[in-house]
């Protein structure tokens, strides 16, 4: 089965968040750049069900020729055939986003490649969305699972397992389908020396966007008020004792 991975260029949300001065995005200009754990998650998935299956992994993303180093990435880590189809992401919505995807699907399968799966992450880690995946589905035509943490292929169907509280469900749907994948089910790997030195030298095919964006429509985004703290002045010198022995049994550290 071949199978197409859809990443995007992120700012890396590992330090403290700002947003810009219109707050319609994240201030990225001190941040490094990466793709999201559940994206990282969506390509391993892609590489092992195309090595099981005996077909392809073609990675692609939609954004501007920065994120060929995120497409490379992928590529060394099994995918094949890096895809950019090139546009600013700033002017995009889900809609958007979506329709271009769904536009290369189309023409891949004029080329003769038809995918079997396509998998994405379950919602974009800088403005979570948590919409292109269903909307891409809607696009094709296709039945599609959102917040996947593992699949299996046999044949023509495809068996998603979805983790909540209340265990695991379990869905059986017909290939070809769209898969939104959450982080957890499966462990990246991490990419080898060849796979490094296969990914130099891929070729990325650049596919330019064939409508105009219609746009986010977003309002702003929002920050979460910062946790508040707590702090307990237990006593001062060998007085503090008793209590930071209770303290201890308290939390199960100490008996």
């Amino acid at each position: 089965m071949d199978v197409l991975v859809c990443i995007k260029r992120v700012p890396d949300t590992g330090g403290a968040i700002t947003l810009t001065d219109d707050g319609m995005g994240v201030d990225s200009r001190l941040l490094g750049h990466t793709v999201s754990p559940h994206e990282e998650a969506a390509v391993e998935l892609a590489v092992q069900t195309a090595k099981a299956t005996g077909g392809s992994a073609t990675v692609l993303t939609v954004g501007t020729d920065d994120s060929i180093e995120q497409l490379r990435n992928a590529v060394a880590l099994g995918c094949t055939s890096p895809v950019l189809v090139e546009v600013e992401p700033d002017r995009l919505g889900p809609a958007d986003v979506a329709g271009m995807i769904a536009d290369v699907v189309r023409r891949h399968e004029e080329r003769g490649t038809s995918y079997g799966l396509v998998l994405l992450g379950n919602d974009a880690a800088d403005t979570g969305d948590f919409q292109v995946g269903v909307r891409l589905a809607y696009e094709l035509g296709r039945p599609v699972v959102t917040g996947v943490s593992r699949f299996e292929v046999d044949g023509e169907e495809v068996t998603a397992r979805v983790e909540s509280t209340d265990g695991t469900d379990v869905y059986r749907l017909p290939a070809p389908a769209v898969l939104t994948v959450m982080e957890g089910g499966v462990e990246p790997r991490y990419p080898s020396v060849p796979g490094r030195m296969k990914a130099k030298k891929a070729v990325v095919e650049t596919v330019e966007p064939t409508h105009e964006p219609v746009g986010n429509g977003r309002v702003r985004l929002k920050l979460p008020p910062a946790p508040p703290t707590r702090v307990e002045i237990l006593g001062e010198g060998a007085s503090a004792a008793p209590a930071v022995v209770d303290l201890l049994e308290k939390l199960g550290v100490a008996r």
